[in-house]
C-alpha cells in the first residue's frame, strides 16, 4: 500500500522554479502572494505524507523501529483512515481515498495556476484559506479602482450565481474570478432561471453552477430581497467552517429559505 500511494504522490514543488513562475504572473500581486503561501503549506503536507511513507517502508523492512506514530499510521492505512499525522497538517476526511484524491487535486490546481497561469475558475474548496483567497480577491479590484478612491475596508464582495458549469467557461471575467465546486443543502437550484427552487426527493446535495466572485464599493447592505446563503467548509456549521456568503435569487420570501437552513457548501463529507 505505501509503495502505491507512494508511485502516486507527485514531486515536491521547486521553491526557485516556484518562485520564478510566480514573478512571471505579475510578482507581488495579493492573488500571486496567496498561491506561494498555500503552494508552501501544500509542501508540508506533501513532506509529512512522503516522510511517512517511506519510514513506513523502512519499518517494516525491519530497517528502523516501529514507533508508535508510525504505527498509528499504518493501523490507519489498514483501516482506510486517514493519518492523524497527516490530518494535523491538512484537512478531514471521512475515508483515506477520499482525503488523497483530494490531495492530488489539490496539488494539480497549484501546479497548473503556478506553471500555466491563472485557472479560467477556480476550485475554492481546494484551499487551505478559502477566506484569504477571498480578501485577496477584494484587494485585486480595490488596485484596480485607485484612481476612484477605493478604500478596502469599504470594498465587499459581490457574487453573481452564472447559468454555466464549469466546463462551460470559455474566458476569464473581465474583474474578479469564477469559482466552482460549491454545493447546496436545504434547496435546489433552478439552473434555467438562476434562482432557489425546491430541492428534489433524496438529493441531499446539489453541485452549483459557476459563481462570479467580484466587489463593490459600496456601504449598502444589500437587497433585501435576495437570500444570503452561508456558505460552508464542511456540512458541519460552525464559526470556524464559515466561510463568506453569497447573494441567492429566489421568488420566496428570504426568511422562506432560512427557516429550511438553506446553506452552499465547499465539501460534503
Amino acid at each position: 500500500m505505501a509503495n502505491d500511494l507512494l508511485s502516486k504522490l507527485p514531486e515536491d514543488f521547486d521553491k526557485n522554479k516556484t518562485k520564478t513562475a510566480i514573478q512571471k504572473q505579475g510578482g507581488l500581486k495579493p492573488l500571486n502572494i496567496f498561491l506561494a503561501q498555500e503552494i508552501d503549506r501544500m509542501q508540508a503536507v506533501i513532506s509529512v505524507v512522503r516522510s511517512t511513507l517511506n519510514d513506513l517502508k523502512l519499518a517494516i523492512d525491519g530497517t528502523i523501529i516501529c514507533s508508535s506514530q508510525l504505527q498509528e499510521a499504518l493501523d490507519a492505512l489498514y483501516d482506510a483512515r486517514v493519518p492523524t499525522a497527516w490530518t494535523k497538517v491538512s484537512w478531514q476526511s471521512a475515508t483515506l481515498g477520499l482525503w488523497y484524491s483530494e490531495m492530488l487535486a489539490r496539488i494539480t490546481q497549484f501546479q497548473t495556476w503556478c506553471y500555466d497561469g491563472r485557472p479560467l475558475v477556480f476550485w475554492l474548496s481546494g484551499f487551505f484559506n478559502a477566506q484569504g483567497f477571498l480578501t485577496a480577491v477584494r484587494q485585486e479590484i480595490t488596485r484596480a479602482h485607485q484612481a476612484q478612491n477605493w478604500a478596502l475596508d469599504g470594498v465587499k464582495l459581490a457574487c453573481e450565481v452564472m447559468k454555466q458549469m464549469k466546463e462551460d467557461i470559455t474566458a476569464a471575467p473581465g474583474e474578479g474570478v469564477y469559482i466552482h465546486g460549491l454545493f447546496i443543502e436545504g434547496a435546489g437550484w433552478d439552473r434555467k432561471n438562476i434562482r432557489l427552487t425546491e430541492s428534489q426527493p433524496k438529493i441531499i446535495y446539489q453541485l452549483m453552477p459557476v459563481i462570479h466572485v467580484s466587489a463593490i464599493f459600496s456601504s449598502d447592505e444589500g437587497d433585501p430581497k435576495l437570500y444570503m446563503a452561508p456558505v460552508y467548509r464542511r456540512p458541519r456549521r460552525t464559526d470556524l467552517n464559515y466561510v463568506f456568503q453569497v447573494e441567492l435569487k429566489t421568488l420566496q420570501s428570504p426568511d422562506y429559505w432560512i427557516l429550511r437552513g438553506v446553506a452552499l457548501l465547499c465539501a460534503t463529507s
